[in-house]
């Protein structure tokens, strides 16, 4: 190495024992109590409890949760991006979990998802988990496949679009934090009400990049598609969405496969071999942008899109106006979803957002009145949301970008299985898309616009 470069430091290391209650973690190792850090909800378990008890399907959601407690502990480096992590976890059937297809299978998704090197390991349990108390449910009769299901627009709008095609052979598997439609009596009890379990740091300075939100989502619809025998996951996603993260990556980050094939295709093998069962993770939307695809809903329901639906990244505390919580309007989620508002001829109240006027001169007279927390964040956000809008519309003028957009359209056809032509003829259409839609609702803000002055100054 030359020896004036400077030296790229070591990735941070973070150890972790994921340990029974009353338990003890093996020196060096940060604990994670069972029932404390991963506070796992009788209520909410049940709604995955069928014919029987599973042990390898709470096992399989406390990975998940375990993944998701390291993820957020142990703060990016600010040189560089990945973390060595070392995770120990306790399972009923240690054989099955430490066996080469299942741990391989497992490292590769999450290394890949994340962009750190993840070391787990497994435990037998001292104590078997015990099962939830009430009765089980019965399981929902010929379901083809499952839908994580949120409160976004995506997720509503391909829920709503994929139901007309499979009726109740689709099942919602919900991934909000409170449980819903449950009633006190067995009868009103349902599947999937909400994700089984939170995770609990005790920090409020850990990692905020959440790669590991992918795994989370697409482990508790796979354990819901095992239990009911369904063969098909339906990733709600628009093509923006699953592949557009990956496309343009921000500075020095990893790129965000978090919705994308090349890692559903990874968690398709992780649940082959834990499960023993073939899933397929199906993108109907794949090609269309947003704005496609909440028309294309609008006009299948013959009604106004879901614009009640929620898209912000930000906390409401952050983004509340006389009390009220509103979306921030200039994340890189909410501008995403102004954009395909516009694009699919639909709208929505100005009061949806705080920022309710994007075509302001400055990005402080686009605020509403009496909103007084505008932080050098929220400006960065709004800048890193608009400016990745515009480089995914500029993608395909790009000759920089020529052979990368070659090299993801061959992943994407094999991913996809379709002619390498036919994905790069389709990839090259929704960017085509997607720079038009971009174009006119730039152009729709006017000129003194301080969006559009972002991006003149970006250009």
């Amino acid at each position: 190495m030359n020896a004036t470069s400077p030296s790229i430091p070591e990735p941070p290391v973070l150890r972790v024992a994921v340990i029974e209650q009353n338990g003890t973690a093996p020196r060096r190792c940060v604990p994670c109590v069972i029932g404390i850090n991963l506070d796992f909800s009788t209520e909410r378990l049940e709604s995955y409890c069928f014919s029987s008890w599973k042990p390898i399907v709470f096992d399989a959601l406390l990975v998940a949760a375990a993944v998701e407690f390291c993820d957020r502990i142990k703060k990016r480096p600010a040189l560089g991006w990945g973390r060595q992590i070392e995770l120990r976890v306790p399972v009923h059937d240690r054989a099955h979990w430490s066996s080469e297809p299942v741990l391989e299978s497992l490292t590769d998704a999450l290394n890949f998802l994340t962009g750190d090197c993840w070391r787990i390991s497994f435990t037998a349990r001292k104590t078997a988990e015990d099962p939830p108390g009430q009765s089980p449910l019965p399981i929902p009769p010929n379901v083809q496949a499952v839908i994580p299901f949120s409160e976004g627009m995506d997720s509503r709008a391909v829920a709503g679009l994929v139901s007309r095609e499979l009726g109740t052979r689709l099942a919602r598997v919900r991934l909000g934090p409170k449980t819903v439609n449950q009633s006190a009596g067995t009868a009103g009890r349902q599947p999937f009400t909400s994700v089984p379990y939170r995770v609990v740091t005790g920090r409020s300075n850990g990692e905020t990049s959440a790669r590991s939100r992918g795994f989370k989502f697409a482990t508790v619809s796979a354990v819901a598609a095992y239990l009911v025998g369904a063969r098909e996951i339906i990733v709600p996603e628009s093509g923006q969405g699953a592949l557009g993260s990956a496309l343009v990556a921000v500075g020095h980050a990893y790129e965000d496969y978090r919705n994308h094939p090349l890692f559903t295709d990874r968690m398709a093998k992780y649940i082959k071999a834990l499960f023993g069962v073939d899933v397929r993770f199906r993108f109907p939307r794949l090609w269309y942008t947003k704005g496609q695809t909440l028309a294309a809903y609008a006009e299948s329901a013959g009604a106004q899109a879901p614009v009640d639906a929620w898209s912000c990244w930000q906390q409401s505390r952050q983004v509340s106006v006389d009390k009220h919580k509103r979306q921030c309007g200039i994340c890189a989620a909410c501008m995403l979803r102004r954009l395909s508002v516009h694009a699919a001829g639909l709208s929505e109240a100005k009061e949806t957002y705080v920022w309710e006027d994007l075509g302001a001169p400055t990005f402080e007279l686009g605020a509403a009145k009496g909103f007084n927390k505008i932080t050098r964040a929220l400006r960065q956000y709004a800048i890193a949301g608009t400016l990745h809008l515009d480089h995914l519309a500029n993608l395909r003028a790009s000759a920089l970008h020529k052979a990368s957009l070659r090299k993801a359209a061959t992943l994407l056809s094999r991913s996809q299985q379709v002619p390498a032509d036919d994905a790069e003829s389709k990839l090259n259409g929704l960017l085509a898309e997607h720079e038009r839609e971009w174009q006119n609702f730039v152009g729709s803000l006017g000129p003194r616009s301080f969006v559009a002055d972002w991006i003149a100054a970006a250009a």
